[in-house]
């Protein structure tokens, strides 16, 4: 089901700053953060298996943690509904409203995970020396625990007088990110933050990321056939040299402030069909990172450069570049009000500066920007993204809760 009109309309509307108030605001004392809530919450959204169908066939993916988390919204007294690109891959979107018109705020978290290969016990949530365990406690379901909290905070409270926020919890972030991408086009909102985990530090920036699919071209004949057969191996072999070159080059430049230089590795290979016949075809898959300012286009032509150089310098040479997946970097100005908020909220809540950093994978942040929203990313402290051990700090978790709801009563008037 996708978000009806009249909801669609309601955060355009809500767009902007409201006429009647200019004021910064930051929670009355009385807003309390509900801690058993939480770690209920927190608890069971590990326990649910949520892992990514498209990164392990089979994987039952996140209906029911979908259902999990639209219940829990819809008890706490958000208007919830789902959104669906793809059957059984549902994100959820649970709106408050403030009673007066002001700026639109999205509390953003991914509630999809990895595969558990080497966990010995994945969905246990067992909770020990202050952390909790299990696979998406850090990465990041701790997070949405945090926005779910945060909300209820809010509604408890009836703390939220002007504006909006959306608590989005969304699918597929670890491979394709459909769930931002069909929330963003249902629905529009002013700011938002991702929380994705940062040790309560302020992310402004991230890197982006090109896949590159080159194909060298050989002529396929028995392996006594010298003078008939084209190993389009040993000519992926010419490619491979020249790009480490260029990847030598992209490690030596000035870089971004902060998150350094672009890279890029050769990821897999394969060409030839047996031992003893000539390969007619190879292929070469390219990862390329890229900083923020750079763009796709020129990260493909430097790939296709090479192709182009090998070519003028033998004829017989034929190799085609092609990409097939991009994903574009992030930063927000440490000038917008998004970032000004979410700051003041952190040293408020922490009692000292948070630190401002860039860094090196790629997050959901990234479309909300390219969307016109401006966008920060904070979340919790933890270890063990993608590993065999995963947890994440549960005080951390609270903080997090309790810096969103500041946040949103400074954001959303």
């Amino acid at each position: 089901m996708l978000i009806p009109l009249e909801w669609r309309s309601l955060f355009h509307q809500i767009s902007g700053k409201c006429a009647t108030c200019g004021v910064t605001i930051t929670p009355p004392l009385s807003i309390e953060i509900d801690r058993d809530y939480l770690l209920k919450t927190l608890t069971e959204l590990v326990r649910i298996n949520s892992i990514n169908p498209t990164l392990v066939p089979g994987a039952p993916g996140e209906a029911e943690i979908g259902r999990y988390v639209a219940g829990s919204l819809r008890n706490i007294g958000l208007d919830v509904t789902v959104v669906e690109p793809q059957r059984g891959r549902p994100s959820i979107v649970g709106v408050l409203r403030g009673k007066h018109h002001g700026r639109s705020l999205m509390l953003n978290a991914h509630y999809d995970t990895v595969g558990i290969d080497g966990m010995s016990d994945p969905f246990s949530g067992a909770m020990r020396d202050g952390k909790l365990y299990g696979r998406g406690a850090y990465d990041m379901k701790g997070s949405l625990a945090a926005c779910m909290t945060a909300a209820k905070a809010l509604t408890d409270s009836s703390g939220l007088s002007a504006g909006a926020i959306a608590v989005t919890a969304v699918a597929d972030e670890e491979y394709g990110s459909i769930g931002t991408e069909a929330v963003i086009r249902e629905i529009r909102v002013d700011g938002a933050i991702v929380t994705e985990p940062t040790a309560l530090d302020l992310c402004l920036a991230h890197k982006g990321y090109l896949w590159i699919e080159v194909e060298t071209e050989g002529r396929a004949a028995h392996g006594s056939k010298f003078a008939e057969g084209v190993d389009a191996n040993i000519r992926m072999g010419r490619f491979l040299n020249e790009l480490e070159k260029v990847e030598r080059e992209l490690r030596a430049r000035p870089g971004h402030l902060l998150v350094g230089p672009p890279s890029l590795h050769a990821a897999t290979i394969s060409g030839g069909t047996g031992l003893s016949t000539y390969a007619a075809s190879c292929k070469l898959q390219i990862e390329r990172r890229s900083v923020p300012g750079e763009t796709a286009a020129q990260a493909v032509r430097e790939i296709q450069e090479i192709a182009d150089r090998l070519a003028a310098a033998d004829p017989t040479f034929h190799a085609t570049v092609r990409p097939f997946f991009t994903r574009q970097a992030f930063e927000v100005s440490p000038d917008a009000r998004i970032v000004q908020v979410v700051e003041r909220a952190a040293n408020q809540v922490l009692g000292r500066k948070v630190r401002r950093f860039g860094d090196t994978p790629w997050m959901d942040s990234a479309l909300l920007s390219a969307a016109d929203v401006e966008t920060v990313v904070i979340g919790p402290a933890g270890a063990g993204a993608h590993a065999a051990e995963e947890w994440v700090d549960i005080e951390s978790v609270t903080r997090l809760a309790e810096i969103l709801v500041r946040a949103a009563l400074d954001y959303c008037v």
